[in-house]
Parts: C-alpha cells; structure tokens; sequence
C-alpha cells in the first residue's frame, strides 16, 4: 500500500498551478515523472493487466447471465469495477469474428482434406479404362479436381495434395503397365489461376469526386471478374473466388455492426419516446445488447467445435454439448426480452409488442448490413 504523500509547496510542471494532490486541478498532468527505472514499468504494467482481469470477472458473467445488469448498474453511477460498454463490444466484436473466420477456414480446409483423401483412395478408378488415352483422360480429370483446394493456401492441403498426385501417377502408370504402355512423368501442379480479365466497366456518377468513381470502377471489375470465376469449369478458380470473397465479407462486417449501433440505438430512442430517455442511455442499451450479442456468437462457436471434435474423438459426451448448443440458441431471444423488460420497466404486454416490432426492425438492418458486407466482400 502506498503511503500518503504531501504535495504542498509543489507546482506543477505544465501550468505552475500550485498542487493539492497527484494530478493538477487545473490541467489534469500527473505530478509523477514518465522517466522511471524499467522495474517500475513492469510493476505498473502488471497491475494494469491484474486490474483489467479483474474488471473482465466482474463483466463477462453478469454480461451472460443477468440481462440488463450492467446497463442499470451503469445508469447508477457503479462502473468502476466493470469495462465500459464501447471497449467491451468492440473487443467482443474482434474475437468474435475471429474466431468464426478460424472456424470458417477449418471447415473449408477440412472439406478439402476430404476431397484430396477421397482422389487418394480412388486410385482403383483407372482399372476401368482400357485404353492410354482413357488412363491420360482420367488423371487430367483427378489432378484437376485435386488442385482446388490447394486454392486456400493451407501448408497440411498442399502437403496432402502432393502425395495425392504422386499416388494418382503411380496408379495410372501401373495401369499403363498393364496396358503394356509408356509411363507418365508427373505434370506440373497446376496453379489455381484467375480468370481471364473482361473488359474494365468503368463506373462513372456526375456527383462523385473522382477517387470515388475510381473506387467504384475498381469494385465494379473485382465483381465482374468474381462472378466469371464462380462461372468457371476450373473448380481452382472458383475455389481461388470463394475464399476472396469469404476474407472480404469478414473483413468488412465488424465495421457494419458498428455502423448499425447508432441506428439501432435511434430506433429504440423511437419506440420509447415516451419514457424521455437520452439517446446516450439507448446507446448504451445497444452496446451491452450487441456486447451480448458477441459473446453469444462466440460461445456458439466455441461449443460448434468442442462438440464436433468430440463426436470424433469422445462420441458418449457428445450429447451434453449437443443440449448446450440448444440452451444457447434458446437464451438470446430469451435475454433480449428480459433485459428490454428490466431496462424500460414497462408491463409484459407492451413489452412483448415492442419486442417483437423491434426485433423485425432489427432483422431488417441487420439484412441491409450483412447484404452490403456482401457487395463489398464481393468487389474484394
């Protein structure tokens, strides 16, 4: 514990206001110096990290598990001990997205994974043919197809996709044998190309600097040429298009749930004009909803996964995880309803009309948004 320290007589280095304590009245400088030994750093950094924990404790648990609780607890000057709303949602938001693009690229390289071992196990399909020219016909089709997925850059696909050739080539050349024809040496692993580039659309609005109608030319040719190779036969380029379109959609939501906050927040300052609240009270609903929201994804996930390797893995706790994948998707609608109800303190009639007209209008931002995410993810 610090013991207390007299700062009579002392000024302040900023202002040369005479001092009544650590930091200026009248400026608001701390009356310590920034030059300190490094030791002095790290006992600082370590309490900062031990008080930001603390904080977590005291936030994530009711955050899950009492709706409303740290919006009314913040209404009531206690906030302290708990993140504040903004950094709370925005960290959330961070590791929610984060850990669904994982989730998503685990999934998307696993079916790949499938694919290559399903080509490897195969190899029985060139008994079938009874000609070189059938054999050359069926390896071109397998090597293709087994291609694709090394579209995804993963270092396990490549490393799979590799031996996969070398045991297609083995199986057609012990075909040839058979057939009493000349080996084949190994192709070039065929690398996911683009697609040929079509003729620049360009964009142009009389109203629009010109930055802007070359961002929309650029964005206009990124989804001309995106659709062309989702038009493809080259399953590579489509698997190539796919994945860009999948990092731009990701890269491009957190920002648009942020943009929904301020609207969503106008629309309950809408639906409850009545109770003369300030925007700032509904704004503050909004980021412990989307808060919610967030962790809720998360956890969603998170069980996803848990529940998916133990199906493989440990199939009799499978189950358990199963029912808590339920209960979760059960408990949002279910928070949502009880913190509007303890927030606004109206009587459950009301409350239930305007939770249900709220959350269609929700739905409908929400589709805007995801819909726009889209676009963009596309022009990626």
């Amino acid at each position: 514990m610090k013991s207390p320290v007299g700062h009579e007589g002392l000024h302040c280095a900023n202002c040369v206001t005479p001092l009544q304590g650590e930091y200026c009245h009248a400026c608001g400088q701390s009356v310590h110096s920034v030059l300190k030994p490094v030791h002095h750093m790290v006992e600082e950094t370590v309490e900062t990290v031990l008080h930001i924990d603390s904080r977590i404790v005291h936030t994530l648990p009711p955050l899950f598990l009492k709706p409303g609780f740290l919006t009314l607890e913040y209404f009531a000057g206690r906030r302290v001990r708990y993140i504040a709303p903004f950094r709370l949602m925005f960290v959330l938001c961070l590791l929610c997205f984060f850990t669904l693009r994982v989730a998503s690229s685990s999934v998307t390289v696993d079916l790949a994974s499938r694919q290559q071992t399903r080509l490897m196990d195969r190899g029985e399909d060139f008994a079938q043919a009874t000609t070189p020219k059938q054999v050359q016909r069926l390896l071109d089709d397998k090597l293709k197809a087994l291609d694709a997925p090394q579209a995804f850059g993963d270092e396990t696909v490549t490393a799979q996709a590799k031996a996969a050739r070398q045991a297609l080539l083995a199986a057609a050349n012990q075909r040839l044998a058979d057939l009493h024809a000349a080996p084949l040496p190994l192709p070039t692993a065929a690398s996911p190309a683009n697609p040929t580039p079509s003729p620049v659309a360009r964009a142009r609005v009389a109203w629009l600097p010109d930055f802007a109608n070359q961002w929309l030319t650029v964005a206009a040719q990124h989804m001309q040429d995106n659709l062309r190779a989702y038009k493809s036969r080259d399953p590579a380029i489509r698997a190539a298009a796919s994945e860009r379109v999948i990092n731009g959609v990701f890269g491009k939501l957190p920002g648009a749930m942020f943009v929904l906050v301020p609207v969503f927040a106008l629309l309950l300052k809408l639906f409850y004009v009545f109770k003369r609240r300030l925007y700032m009270e509904h704004l503050i609903v909004v980021l412990h909803s989307q808060a919610f929201v967030f962790l809720w994804l998360l956890l969603l996930a998170l069980s996803d996964e848990a529940h998916d390797w133990l199906r493989l893995h440990a199939a009799w706790a499978a189950r358990p995880t199963g029912w808590l994948e339920m209960i979760l998707l059960l408990w949002a609608p279910i928070w949502l309803l009880l913190a509007q109800k303890r927030i606004y303190r109206q009587g459950w009639p009301m409350t239930l009309l305007k939770y249900g007209c709220i959350g269609c209008c929700y739905a409908c931002l929400l589709s805007f948004v995801v819909l726009g995410a889209f676009v963009l993810g596309l022009a990626h």
